[in-house]
C-alpha cells in the first residue's frame, strides 16, 4: 500500500510516494523544473496563481508514473503540506476569484495591528496567543476593504493546501491547525475565533468545513481519479502547514523537541503543551499536528523571511549569463574559504517582507563594514550564512525567554543545511546539537497520510525507519568565537529595523 505526500512550497512543489509496509520512499519528484514565479504588483506584495499549483501537482503525479515507473494505482491516501498563512479565495465551483496572497506578502500588516489594538492586546494574546498580524485573516480583511467586488464573488476562504485538497476531492475544507495559522483559532476554548471575524467584519460563511489534521477528510473525486490515473477510493487523510509538517517529518512531537529548516525562509519550531506567547508578538504559537482536545500540543515558531531567498539572490548576482547560474554547491565551497567572522563583514538578511521578530515591521537587508580591498566572494557568502543564523538565534533567544527551547535540534539534510559551514555556524551560535535526517516535507506528508489513513497504529510507528544521518556538536572554542561575532552583529541590528 502506497501513500502520496505533496509539499506545496512557494518555490516548488515536491511529491513523494511512501511504501508504508517497508517504511521507505519509493519515488520523489520536484516540479516545476525552475522555481515558481512570485508576482509583486506593488512593493511589499507577493502573489501566486493557485491554478498553477494545481497544474504542477498534476504534472508531478504524471512524472511519478512515467519517469519513475511508480504504480500510482497503489496509492491509498494523500497527505498535503503547504506554505503557511496564504489566502486562497474561490467561488462555489472552487475556481479562484483572485491570485493567492502568499505568506511573504506584507500588505495586511497594518490591518492586523489595527485589529489587535481594537480587540486589545490582553484579549488577543489570551485567545489567539498573539496578534492577527499579517496572517490569513488580515489578508482576507484587506480583500474585503480593497477589492469588494472580488470579495462578494468568494464562497470559500482556504489556505494553499486546502485548495489542493479541494481540487482533488471537490470539497472545500480547512483544518483546525490551519485556522490557528490564519489567526482564527481560540486556543483556550478550542474553537473558531469568531471574535476576530467579528472585529474584522468578516462573515463566517467563508469558513469551509473544519477537519482535524489526521483522518478520513475527503475522498478523491471520481473525475479527478480518472484524469490522474489514481484509484477512485483514494482518501485525503492528512494536511498541515509546512512548518508543523516539517516537525512531523523529523519526528518532533513532544514538549522540548525542536525542528528547524532553512529553505526560502528560516524557521525554528518548538513543541509545547502550554498556551504560551510573546508579549511583543515576535514569535507565534499554532496548533501542532498532534494536538487533541484532551492532549494539548502547540508549535511555537519563529520565522526569518530572508534565508534561502538570500542564497538564491547571491547565486544570481554571482553568476554570468554566459556560463549560466552557478550551483549552490559552489556557494557552499566559497563560504568554506572564509574564516568565522568573514573579516568583519556583517550581513542582515531582512529583505523579504515584514519580519515578525521586529513585530511585523518592514525591515531592510544590509551589509556592514564592506571593504573593497579586503572582502571577496568567500567573505560575502559566509557573512550571508552567518547573518541568517544570527537572525534565527535572535528569535531563538525570544523563544527561550518564554519557555520554549532546548539543546537538541533536528533538521532535514536539505537547503542551507547541506552546507557544512552553515551547520557549523548554527550549532555553535545556538549552542545546540544538530541532528540531520534524510527526509523531506513531502515524505513527511506521506507518512502523515499513512497514519491518518490508519495504516500505522501510532504516530511513532510511522517514523520507526527514520534514521539520523549526522550529528553536529558545538565545540567550546567555536561557541566562544561565534558568541562574540553574534553579539557584535546584534548590537547593530537596530539599523535594519
Amino acid at each position: 500500500m502506497y501513500f502520496l505526500g505533496i509539499d506545496l512550497g512557494s518555490s516548488s512543489i515536491k511529491l513523494s510516494v511512501l511504501d508504508a509496509e517497508r517504511g521507505t520512499t519509493v519515488s520523489s519528484v520536484t516540479v516545476p523544473e525552475f522555481e515558481m514565479e512570485i508576482t509583486a504588483p506593488q512593493f511589499g506584495w507577493a502573489e501566486q496563481d493557485p491554478e498553477n499549483w494545481w497544474q504542477y501537482v498534476k504534472n508531478g503525479i504524471a512524472l511519478l508514473k512515467t519517469k519513475h515507473n511508480t504504480d500510482i494505482s497503489k496509492i491509498a491516501g494523500i497527505g498535503i503540506a503547504y506554505q503557511m498563512h496564504g489566502l486562497v479565495l474561490t467561488d462555489e465551483k472552487l475556481n479562484p476569484v483572485r491570485p493567492s496572497i502568499i505568506w511573504c506578502d506584507s500588505r495586511a500588516a497594518q490591518i492586523g495591528d489595527t485589529i489587535y489594538n481594537s480587540i486589545g492586546a490582553q484579549k488577543c494574546q489570551s485567545q489567539i496567543l498573539g496578534s492577527p498580524g499579517n496572517f490569513t485573516a488580515s489578508k482576507l480583511k484587506w480583500v474585503k476593504d480593497n477589492q469588494p467586488e472580488l470579495f462578494e464573488k468568494a464562497a470559500h476562504m482556504m489556505l494553499p493546501g486546502d485548495y489542493i485538497a479541494a481540487k482533488l476531492s471537490g470539497v472545500a475544507q480547512t483544518s483546525t491547525s490551519g485556522l490557528s495559522e490564519a489567526a482564527l483559532w481560540n486556543f483556550p476554548e478550542g474553537r473558531l475565533a469568531t471574535e476576530v471575524l467579528d472585529a474584522m467584519g468578516l462573515p463566517e460563511r467563508l469558513i469551509p468545513e473544519i477537519v482535524p489534521n489526521f483522518g478520513n477528510q475527503a475522498q478523491i473525486h471520481p473525475d479527478v481519479a480518472t484524469e490522474l490515473g489514481l484509484n477512485p477510493q483514494v482518501k485525503i487523510t492528512y494536511r498541515a502547514g509546512d512548518q508543523p509538517n516539517n516537525a512531523l517529518s523529523l519526528n518532533v512531537f513532544k514538549p522540548g523537541e525542536i525542528a528547524t529548516t532553512a529553505g526560502t525562509s528560516a524557521v525554528v519550531y518548538a513543541v509545547s503543551q502550554n498556551d504560551i506567547y510573546d508579549a511583543n508578538n515576535r514569535i507565534n504559537t499554532f496548533l501542532h499536528v498532534n494536538n487533541a482536545p484532551d492532549d494539548k500540543h502547540n508549535g511555537v515558531m519563529l520565522c526569518i523571511n530572508g534565508s534561502g531567498i538570500l542564497y538564491q539572490w547571491l547565486r544570481k548576482i554571482m553568476s554570468t549569463d554566459r556560463n549560466g547560474l552557478i550551483s549552490y554547491e559552489t556557494l557552499n565551497t566559497e563560504a568554506a574559504k572564509a574564516q568565522p567572522g568573514s573579516k568583519g563583514l556583517r550581513f542582515y538578511p531582512f529583505g523579504n517582507g515584514v519580519e515578525r521578530i521586529f513585530n511585523n515591521k518592514q525591515a531592510t537587508s544590509g551589509i556592514q563594514n564592506l571593504n573593497f580591498n579586503i572582502h571577496q566572494s568567500a567573505q560575502l557568502v559566509r557573512s550571508a550564512c552567518e547573518g541568517i543564523v544570527f537572525a534565527m538565534n535572535y528569535g531563538f533567544d525570544v523563544m527561550k525567554s518564554i519557555g520554549a527551547g532546548g539543546d537538541l535540534v533536528r533538521a532535514g539534510k536539505a537547503n542551507l543545511f547541506l552546507s557544512p559551514v552553515f551547520r557549523e555556524i548554527f550549532a555553535n551560535t545556538t549552542q545546540t546539537t544538530v541532528e540531520l535526517y534524510n527526509t523531506s516535507g513531502a515524505e513527511g506528508a506521506a507518512r502523515g497520510a499513512a497514519y491518518g489513513y490508519g495504516y500505522y497504529a501510532s504516530i511513532g510507528e510511522a517514523f520507526e525507519k527514520l534514521e539520523c544521518l549526522e550529528r553536529i556538536e558545538p565545540t567550546a572554542h567555536l561557541t566562544s568565537q561565534y558568541a562574540d561575532i553574534y553579539n557584535e552583529w546584534k548590537n547593530n541590528i537596530n539599523l535594519q529595523e
